[in-house]
């Protein structure tokens, strides 16, 4: 496939995304974005150099250690209520836990990647327990997901916890063609804090940053809380979202919904 033909085809699928959604004012998913590891092997300012190809107010967002079924099912519903597309970055104790609320995340058309297994300081730790960190985490994610245990993703994208990394550990996931993400901008929300102040943190925060890579924590209730407030912010001032996928699985993530 060319790249035009890709464009196109990721183009329709946005487009197909769209149309599904019953509110003709929600915010919406406004394009999907092919991410690999060959082009985009690290991204997000905080921890990289390199981010991801975002236009001026284009948002990606992320939500890391899930799944927890009280909160991350009111992040989900207040996801859909806009037709938003999100990552959710798993913990694979937390999803042999509740493979059910794995399913419901990619059912309802969000990417799922990895956080190890059980959320470890990495860069604290001899590298084959990192390994085995890593490895246990992908095959507790896929269990839940597939029925398969298996140390091959499906989706190849990977955040450490604390955005903690050695060399070794980077080069283990390049030579797997396995992207890591860190992130543009953070709410935040493992600090304690009100709803409102987490709200007016990020927003000034994407406000001063214009666009970007944004990372929330699912089983916080603060955050569950101010999800619909977030997207309606958004959406009334002109945020964009991008949804990213890995190539070549866009048609099977929405033919297993």
């Amino acid at each position: 496939m060319s790249v035009a033909a890709a464009i196109g085809a990721l183009a329709g699928i946005a487009a197909a995304d769209a149309a599904e959604c019953p509110r003709k004012d929600a915010l919406g998913t406004s394009r999907v974005l092919s991410v690999d590891a060959k082009t985009y092997p690290r991204v997000g300012l905080k921890s990289f150099p390199q981010t991801l190809p975002l236009a001026d107010h284009e948002v990606v967002l992320t939500f890391d250690d899930g799944p927890n079924p009280p909160t991350t099912s009111k992040v989900l519903a207040a996801l859909a209520q806009e037709c938003v597309r999100a990552t959710f970055f798993l913990i694979g104790l937390h999803a042999s836990q509740h493979p059910d609320m794995v399913k419901r995340i990619a059912r309802e058309g969000h990417t799922i990647g990895h956080h190890t297994f059980s959320h470890p300081f990495m860069a604290r730790i001899p590298f084959d327990k990192a390994k085995g960190e890593i490895d246990r985490g992908i095959a507790a994610v896929e269990t839940a997901l597939h029925g398969t245990s298996t140390t091959t993703p499906t989706t190849p994208f990977f955040r450490f916890p604390y955005f903690e990394a050695t060399p070794a550990e980077l080069d283990l996931l390049a030579s797997r063609g396995i992207v890591v993400f860190g992130a543009d901008l953070w709410a935040s929300d493992w600090n304690e804090m009100t709803p409102e102040q987490e709200l007016k943190l990020v927003t000034e925060r994407l406000a001063a940053a214009g666009k970007g890579i944004v990372l929330f924590h699912d089983p916080k209730a603060r955050t569950a809380a101010i999800m619909p407030a977030f997207l309606r912010y958004l959406r009334e001032n002109g945020y964009r979202i991008v949804h990213i996928v890995p190539p070549g699985t866009s048609q099977k993530n929405a033919d297993a919904r």
